[in-house]
């Protein structure tokens, strides 16, 4: 994971100071942490479960960062929300379709800035559509187990 983490950073690197950050699906909040660290202007973290928002909340005062923690469904968040970010990052529970789901739902509305990307982790053997109107996808980064894929706004 840290490697993976690791890699990930490597590659959005020049992508994330001053960028508006959305870690979808917050868990830790490692992934939003990161840019903030990087000097990301903010980080929004939307998780459903109340104990991953309290880690969130703990890693952040940790860290003496800070960010918007938001509880709730990632769909539901994503059909009210009315910001626009520059990167977002999608980390879901492998097992379901929540991946699928949130890309599809981001690609038809407009959350994402011009130019800005979406940082999709996978595990191998979860395929991923190639195109979506208004977006072109890099190659994939393979790391073990694990796909990263980044699709960038035109």
């Amino acid at each position: 994971a840290d490697r993976v983490k690791e890699a990930l950073f490597s590659i959005i690197n020049f992508d994330i100071p001053g960028a508006k950050v959305l870690d979808l699906f917050g868990g830790t909040g490692q992934l939003g942490i990161e840019a903030l660290s990087r000097d990301a202007k903010s980080a929004t973290f939307v998780d459903a479960r109340e104990e991953s928002c309290r880690l969130i909340r703990e890693n952040l005062k940790r860290t003496r960062l800070e960010g918007k923690v938001i509880r709730g469904d990632y769909l539901e968040y994503l059909k009210r929300c009315k910001e626009t970010f520059d990167i977002i990052f999608l980390d879901p529970p492998y097992a379901e379709v929540f991946l699928e789901n949130a890309l599809k739902c981001i690609t038809e509305i407009d959350i994402l800035q011009s130019g800005g990307i979406i940082v999709a982790e996978r595990p191998v053997g979860k395929e991923l559509p190639w195109e979506f109107a208004g977006f072109t996808r890099s190659r994939d980064y393979k790391y073990g187990n694990t796909l990263l894929t980044i699709y960038r706004k035109a």
